[in-house]
C-alpha cells in the first residue's frame, strides 16, 4: 500500500514537472508573440479598426475639452489636411507603384498620418471624401495605446499599440465608469513624439529629425521636453467628470502650422555700419536673427516643404523702394540658401508620367533674399520635396535653438536717392510650402501663404 502510494506520487510530482516544463516554455516561446505587438512596418494588417474606440466615443461622452483642442490640432488633420492628401495620393501612392526603392511609402506613410488604418492593414486607405475611419488620423486612441518603441531610436512609426480596455496616461490611477487606466512614463518623453517626429527615408537619410534636434540641443540638457511646449499644463479637468489638476496638460498641439507658434520665433535686429550717408557712399547692414523660442531647428519637421527667408529693403524719403541682396558667406551649398531664378522638383515627373519634366520654380521668393533651409536631393542629386524619394542633404542652413545668425547687406545708396531719413527694414518669412509648388499641384492658397515670423528696421540720414 505504501509503496503504491509512494509509486503514484512519484509519477504525480514527474507529471506535475512536466505539464510546468512544457507550460514554461510555451511561455517563453509563444506567449510572447501574442503579448508583445509588432511595431514600425511589421504592425501593418495586425489590428482591426474594432480594437479601437473613436475620437467621437472618447470626446463625446467625457472629455470633451481636450476633444475639441484635439479637432482645432493637426493631429486629427494629419490624414485629410489638403497637401498631405495631394501629396500621398499625386505624388507619394503613383510614385510607390512605379519605384521598387520607394515602394514602402506606400503603406508607410500611413503608419503615422492614419496609424489606425495602417494597423488594420487599410493601405492606401479611401479618399478622405469617403469618411473613412482613416479620417480619425492621430486619435486619442493612437497615443494612448502606445505602451513603448522597437528598437534604440525613435523613428518610422516604430511604437508598440496595445489596445484594450486599458488606456495609458501621465497619472497612477483614475476613476473612470468607461475604461481602466494606468500610468506610462514613456507617453511624457520625447521619445513618444520622435516615433513620428523623427523619419528616416527608403535610402536611410533622415528627412525628419525634430526629437534628434532637440535631443543634440540645449533643452533636453535642462530637461525641457516637447510636450512642455507643445502640451503645455494648465489647472482644469482632465475628465468632464474628473477631478481638478493643476497639472492638466493641454492637447494643444500647437506647431508649424500655428502662425501664433510661428510668430516670434527668431528674434531679429538691424543694424548700420554709419548712420549718416551721400548718394553713391556705401553702407552696410548687419542683422541679427536669434532663436529664442524652439527647442530644436527653425524650420524643423518636413523642412523640404518649408521655406524660412530674410528679406531687407530700403525705403527713402520720397518713398522709392530698394530691395537689398544678402551678402555671400561663400560655404560649401551656399548657392540653395540664396533667392534664385532657377527650376527644380523634377522628380515630380515620375508620379506625374512626365518623363520630361523641366521642374518648377525652386523658391518662388526675391532674388537675392536669404532662405534658412536644408536642401533634399533626389538619387539623380536634383532638389525635390518627395522626402520618400531623398537619398542625401544639402548644407544645413537652418536656426538651431538658441543659436544667432548674423548676415549682412551691403548697400551703395543710389546717386539718385532722396535727402532725408531712409528706412531699412528686414522682415522675416516663412511658408509651409514654396509657392511654386503649392499652385502647380492646385494647393489651396492658405498653405503657401506667407506667415510673418518677426520684423525691424533701422533708419540711416540720406545727406543733401
Amino acid at each position: 500500500m505504501n509503496h503504491a502510494k509512494n509509486v503514484n506520487g512519484g509519477f504525480m510530482n514527474f507529471f506535475r514537472k512536466a505539464v510546468y516544463a512544457a507550460v514554461s516554455l510555451m511561455f517563453l516561446f509563444y506567449v510572447p508573440d501574442l503579448l508583445l505587438a509588432a511595431a514600425g512596418d511589421k504592425a501593418l494588417g495586425t489590428r482591426s479598426y474594432k480594437d479601437y474606440d473613436t475620437p467621437d466615443y472618447c470626446g463625446t461622452s467625457c472629455h470633451l475639452d481636450f476633444y475639441r483642442q484635439w479637432q482645432q490640432a493637426m493631429m486629427s488633420q494629419a490624414y485629410v489636411h489638403h497637401w498631405d492628401e495631394i501629396e500621398y495620393f499625386k505624388l507619394a501612392v503613383p510614385h510607390a507603384e512605379k519605384d521598387e526603392k520607394v515602394a514602402e511609402v506606400k503603406a508607410g506613410c500611413n503608419g503615422c498620418h492614419a496609424p489606425i488604418a495602417f494597423l488594420a492593414g487599410d493601405v492606401p486607405p479611401p479618399r478622405p471624401e469617403k469618411n473613412s475611419r482613416a479620417n480619425e488620423a492621430v486619435s486619442c486612441e493612437v497615443c494612448h495605446t502606445i505602451t513603448g518603441f522597437e528598437g534604440d531610436v525613435p523613428f518610422n512609426f516604430n511604437w508598440i499599440s496595445s489596445p484594450g480596455d486599458i488606456k495609458y496616461g501621465p497619472r497612477e490611477t483614475i476613476d473612470s465608469p468607461a475604461h481602466q487606466g494606468a500610468k506610462s512614463d514613456f507617453l511624457n518623453k520625447p521619445e513618444f513624439c520622435g516615433t513620428c517626429h523623427n523619419e528616416k527615408s527608403p535610402f536611410g537619410i533622415w528627412v525628419k529629425s525634430t526629437q534628434l534636434e532637440w535631443k543634440e540641443g540645449p533643452y533636453a540638457a535642462e530637461g525641457v521636453r516637447c510636450q512642455d511646449c507643445h502640451m503645455t499644463k494648465a489647472r482644469g479637468q482632465t475628465a468632464e467628470m474628473g477631478n481638478i489638476y493643476d497639472d492638466a496638460w493641454q492637447h494643444l498641439f500647437h506647431g508649424a502650422h500655428d502662425p501664433g507658434k510661428v510668430g516670434g520665433t527668431i528674434e531679429l535686429r538691424i543694424h548700420p555700419d554709419i548712420k549718416e550717408a551721400e548718394p553713391g557712399e556705401t553702407v552696410k547692414f548687419t542683422v541679427a536673427l536669434f532663436n529664442q523660442k524652439t527647442g530644436h531647428k527653425f524650420p524643423t519637421g518636413s523642412v523640404e516643404d518649408r521655406i524660412v527667408w530674410l528679406h531687407v529693403e530700403a525705403v527713402d524719403a520720397d518713398g522709392k523702394v530698394y530691395h537689398l541682396a544678402v551678402d555671400k558667406k561663400g560655404f560649401d551649398g551656399e548657392e540653395y540658401t540664396i533667392g534664385a531664378d532657377v527650376l527644380a522638383y523634377q522628380d515630380m515627373g515620375i508620379a506625374l508620367d512626365k518623363p520630361n519634366f523641366e521642374g518648377v520654380q525652386r523658391d518662388g521668393i526675391p532674388i537675392g533674399d536669404r532662405i534658412f533651409r536644408m536642401p533634399y536631393f533626389d538619387p539623380q542629386g536634383r532638389m525635390t520635396i518627395q522626402q520618400w524619394n531623398t537619398a542625401s542633404l544639402g548644407v544645413d542652413y537652418r536656426i538651431g535653438p538658441r543659436e544667432t545668425k548674423l548676415e549682412t547687406f551691403t548697400f551703395d545708396v543710389p546717386v539718385d536717392c532722396a535727402p532725408g531719413e531712409m528706412k531699412i527694414t528686414a522682415r522675416l518669412n516663412y511658408q509651409k510650402l514654396v509657392k511654386p509648388v503649392a499652385d502647380f499641384l492646385n494647393v489651396p492658397e492658405e498653405e503657401s501663404e506667407i506667415v510673418p515670423v518677426n520684423k525691424h528696421f533701422t533708419t540711416v540720414t540720406i545727406l543733401d
